[in-house]
């Protein structure tokens, strides 16, 4: 079975203003990156639907979804926090960015494909219940595990978080919800500086010091997650994909390469493979070095294809 390649034009419609480092470009490097590759052909392409208000309501508060929806500016931007703004098309972008991880959970479940990538902005990790933060107005990779749980008959998700940043707005939804494990590594103290020390059996958070390489990172995934995974046993496995924590990314100041990337890649399949029927969706979250997310995101998804 191919992997799903799900997008939607409406995502590069979004934009925060000309010098904001998550810019449409991101999803253009991505997909540059996979034709020059020759990796398009081989992927099963889906364009996102928009995510329904039932599935929203899964995750967000129902008054801030409405805030969303009545700040929506029909010209220029209007923030939501020091670093997120919308513009007349970012309502329209996140609904596609969320409806595409739902849909891909719905593809890799129901067997059309064996797992999938969302090249989708804006991104969700920082996304709370009821605040967004962080370029992220909804929590895609949330919403996705909740359809899951809800829809699927699930009762155990693990999501694997590889940003630069702690996923904090995932794990302030699931902290109390024993049927979602976030395993997370990020650099700290850095942005949201929250993580650290807020873990319990199905939080692994594992920060890294500043310039912390692939060889440190590769450690503690062996040290934290995957024992916890293989305690856990997941039955759908969904990563946050951010490619922030590369060397050549000047916002990250972690060492990552390319290489460290498809090794955990590789790891997240062998448990998938293990536990859940080889069912991984995964969702791009950051990445702001054009060339080095370029070639991450397609090292990513060639180790999710097995080409």
């Amino acid at each position: 079975m191919q992997t799903a390649y799900l997008t939607h034009p409406a995502c590069l419609k979004h934009e925060m203003g000309a010098d904001h480092p998550e810019s449409p470009f991101r999803i253009q490097a991505i997909e540059d990156q996979l034709i020059a590759s020759g990796l398009m052909p081989y992927l099963a392409r889906f364009d996102a639907p928009e995510i329904t208000r039932e599935q929203l309501l899964r995750v967000h508060d129902e008054a801030y979804i409405e805030s969303v929806y009545a700040i929506s500016p029909k010209s220029g931007l209007v923030y939501l926090d020091g670093d997120t703004a919308m513009n007349p098309y970012t309502l329209k972008a996140a609904l596609h960015a969320a409806g595409a991880a739902v849909y891909a959970v719905d593809l890799v479940m129901q067997g059309r494909v064996e797992n999938a990538f969302c090249n989708i902005r804006p991104p969700g990790h920082h996304a709370g219940k009821a605040a967004a933060a962080g370029f992220c107005l909804f929590n895609n990779v949330a919403l996705a595990a909740m359809h899951a749980l809800a829809t699927h008959g699930l009762q155990r998700v693990a999501i694997a978080d590889f940003d630069v940043h702690h996923g904090n707005g995932t794990e302030d939804i699931f902290h109390d919800d024993g049927r979602v494990m976030l395993c997370s590594t990020f650099r700290h103290p850095y942005y949201p500086y929250k993580g650290a020390a807020s873990g319990n059996d199905h939080m692994i958070n594992v920060p890294l010091a500043a310039g912390a390489n692939g060889e440190e990172f590769r450690a503690k995934v062996i040290e934290h997650w995957l024992p916890a995974l293989v305690r856990f046993q997941p039955q759908l496995l969904l990563i946050s994909a951010g490619f922030d924590a590369h060397r050549e990314d000047d916002m990250g100041g972690l060492a990552l390469r390319e290489a460290d990337y498809i090794w955990v890649t590789d790891r997240i399949k062998e448990i998938a493979n293990q536990y859940a029927n080889k069912c991984i969706v995964s969702v791009l979250e950051g990445g702001y070095a054009l060339s080095a997310l370029g070639r991450c995101a397609a090292a990513h998804i060639k180790a999710l294809s097995g080409l």
